[in-house]
This record gives C-alpha cells, structure tokens and sequence, in this order.
C-alpha cells in the first residue's frame, strides 16, 4: 500500500503568467490538495475507485478520469524504458479534496498524486526531473499546451520559477511572514474558458510591463526584500481580461488593498484568488471579508494559508503481503 498526497496550487501567482507556481497549504493542518491510494495489484486492467468531496463532479466512468489515464500513461512509460520487465496493473483509491475548474490545480494535483504514488509502488524507476517532466507533458495532453506552473509547485513545493532548460523550474525565497488567503468562490470556470479571453499578442508596452514585473520580483525575493517584491505582484497580462469571470471580485479586491493586504490576485484561472496578509491578524480579516463579499454559494470556501514549502508527499507505504 502507497499513500501519496499532492497539495493545491496557485498558479502565475499574479505577476507570472505561465512561469511562476506555488503550493499552499493551510494553517489548520488540513489537506488541501488530493490524496491517492495504492491498495495492491489488479488483474487485467487499473482499478479506480473515488471517494471525497468533490468525488461527485468527476466523471462517473473511472475510465474517463485523469488518474486512470494517468496510470496508463506511466505505465507505458514504463515498459518503454524497462521492457523486459513484468508491470502489474494497479488498484487505486482518488480522495478528490479540490473542486474541478477552481484555479487551484485541481487537475495537477490528480496528476503529481498519482504519479508519485505508481513511482513509488514500481521501485522509484523515474528519476525527480524526469518524473516533473512527465507530469507536465501529461497536463499538457489535457489542456492543450505545456505549462509547468501548478504541477512543478504542487510536486517540488514552495514557489518555483519555469525556466523550461534542463531542471525545467528553479525555487525561489519563501517570504516566512506572508499568509496566503485562498477563496473559492463556488463556480467553475474552466482553463480552456479562460484562455479564450485572453487575447493572442500582447501589445510592447503590456510585454514590457510583464517583463518588468517579474524580473523585478524575483530579484526583490532573492534580496530578501519582500515588502518591495509584493509591490510586483501585478498581473498585466490575464487579470484584466479574466476579472469579468469572477463575479464580485474587482469590488473585493479594492476593499482588501485599503485594508493593508500586501498582494491581490486571480490564482491560475481562477474562479479562487488569493489575497497576501503579512500576518496572521490581517489573514484572518481578510478571509472574513472574503466569506462574506466574495462566495457565491455553499460550494466556496476560504482558507489561510502558508506557502507549501513539501509539496508532494507520501504519507503512508507498505508492501502488500
């Protein structure tokens, strides 16, 4: 038995369209993120059991579902590289704990727990690097572009930069005072619907704006100044064309700025943003007025959290008997 956790993302974290990531993870300890199950070996075929919160907004064919597919995908992987050996089929458990389409990587994190958890049962044949390369071709089957910047954080943790040479990403300083607010507002906006308002070229000046802002960023992060780099956090490429999507979010996100937060912004495609407190009092205020001005129904939710600095993990192994 394998027991692998995978935590949610926020993917462009605001400033970083496509290239900047971070995994978060709550202050009450709870799981926010998906956690599958090994549970032994299958005779013809994976099994795909689901269980959880969010169990009933998947397909009801286990076939249809990312981690059967997923599971096929490694496998074949597998016996390309290892083709002389004998691979068994697996029986696997999906505890779905994110909402589909909540910009929170709920796909990705399908994706990093279920290939940590087969690499862990088939003896860790894949190397770290080629493992995150596989989770992000395989997102990349999905949403029709290749993109690392939920399943890198959601696997390595922390916040990680896509530089897409060799190591694919590199992690950069976690501001230690910075609570991250997470609201999902309870709708669903898909990643394919939220791409298509995005217009195709960017004007120089929006292009120059972007450039600037991130390699102001990450520059202020590796001095250390962090009051300096959230003054980056600025999304000029997506936010102004995706905030018609989240109802009631424009409105919200001035009120917090007046009211001391460091940063604002729309997590992945949202319809979840996320609001930074440089303390935990502030946090708190903040979730209350996201709860109250911000969800749409009984589906949201909002959590403080911490910058995930673990990112996927196993939580339990055993060999079977």
């Amino acid at each position: 038995m394998v027991k692998v956790y995978a935590p949610a993302s926020i993917g462009n974290v605001g400033v970083g369209f496509d290239l900047l990531g971070a995994a978060v993870a709550p202050v009450d300890g709870s799981l926010l993120g998906d956690v599958i199950e090994v549970r032994g070996e299958a005779q013809n075929d994976f099994e795909l059991s689901v269980i959880g919160q969010f169990k009933a907004y998947l397909p009801q064919d286990p076939k249809d579902n990312v981690v059967y597919q997923c599971c096929h995908y490694y496998r074949d992987a597998l016996q390309a590289k290892m083709p002389n050996q004998q691979w068994p089929f697996l029986a696997l458990e999906l505890d779905k704990r994110l909402p589909v389409g909540s910009g929170l990587g709920s796909s990705a994190t399908s994706i990093v727990a279920a290939l940590v958890a087969l690499n862990e049962y088939y003896g860790q044949a894949f190397e770290r690097f080629e493992l995150l390369e596989m989770m992000g071709h395989f997102e990349a089957k999905l949403s029709g572009s290749l993109h690392y910047d939920n399943v890198a954080p959601c696997f390595l943790g922390g916040i990680q930069l896509m530089t897409e040479d060799e190591q694919i990403c590199r992690a950069l300083p976690v501001p230690e005072q910075w609570y991250w607010v997470m609201a999902y507002s309870g709708i669903s906006v898909s990643t394919k619907m939220a791409r298509d308002v995005l217009p195709q070229t960017l004007s120089l000046a929006t292009a120059k704006a972007y450039a600037r802002n991130l390699a102001a960023f990450v520059d202020a992060l590796h001095q250390g100044l962090y009051q300096r780099a959230a003054g980056f956090i600025t999304d000029v490429v997506a936010e102004p064309h995706r905030i018609g999507l989240l109802p009631g979010f424009a409105e919200v996100r001035q009120q917090l700025l007046a009211q001391g937060a460091v940063a604002c912004g729309i997590s992945g495609s949202g319809p979840t943003v996320f609001t930074v407190a440089d303390s935990l009092q502030k946090a708190e205020q903040f979730q209350q007025v996201l709860n109250q001005q911000y969800l749409q129904n009984e589906r949201g939710f909002c959590l403080v959290c911490r910058i995930d600095t673990q990112g996927a993990r196993v939580l339990a192994a055993a060999k079977s008997e």
